[in-house]
């Protein structure tokens, strides 16, 4: 009987990552795969299940990093400048990962509302992250920082669509500076 070769499994899933968030499902063969992951065909089947459930496994590991950074600069200051320092870092973040994209944005662009459990981890992500920008947008506006007029609910989603437009310019190929001025703007956007 041959020997199953160990392998970390956690670093096996963010190496199929990386290749799902550069060349998306459809574009990914199993081959990619495991070349990337460096594992054997049953391996992978035996850990992960089929290339759909490695994706979503992938894409839902994806999307909670991404929430968690977003919401780690959302902490420490209050009301606006935490939405800045999250837009802030968000537009400075490493060209190579701009260059990729968001895996949820291009999990959207790829399946569009179609897939329903793209859309679950989608929408899960993005009730965490709105949930704490809306806190923020709420402090902002019982320090004065908004219009008093200002609907709370459509502030949230002007900003989800002011980084979700970001990631786009950055895939893009938006200059970190552009990224920063964009992000400057929409801050300045929200201003009473």
């Amino acid at each position: 009987m041959a020997r199953q070769r160990e392998f970390d499994r956690i670093d096996t899933l963010d190496k199929a990552l990386e290749v799902f968030w550069q060349k998306g499902y459809a574009a990914t063969s199993t081959s990619d795969l495991l070349d990337a992951m460096q594992i054997g065909r049953q391996s992978m089947y035996d850990t992960f299940g089929d290339k759909r459930s490695l994706y979503l496994e992938a894409l839902q590991r994806y999307n909670e990093a991404s929430v968690n950074d977003l919401l780690r600069h959302l902490q420490g200051d209050s009301g606006l400048a935490a939405i800045d320092n999250m837009l802030q870092a968000f537009a400075s973040r490493p060209k190579r990962d701009n260059a990729k994209g968001c895996m949820g944005v291009n999990a959207i662009a790829e399946f569009g509302t179609a897939d329903e459990e793209v859309n679950a981890l989608r929408d899960a992500s993005a009730k965490r992250l709105n949930h704490a920008v809306e806190a923020q947008l709420r402090s902002a506006a019982a320090a004065g920082e908004l219009s008093s007029d200002t609907d709370i609910t459509q502030a949230v989603a002007f900003v989800a669509a002011t980084l979700s437009g970001m990631k786009i310019s950055a895939k893009a190929g938006a200059s970190i500076a552009t990224l920063r001025a964009i992000a400057r703007l929409a801050v300045q956007g929200l201003h009473g």
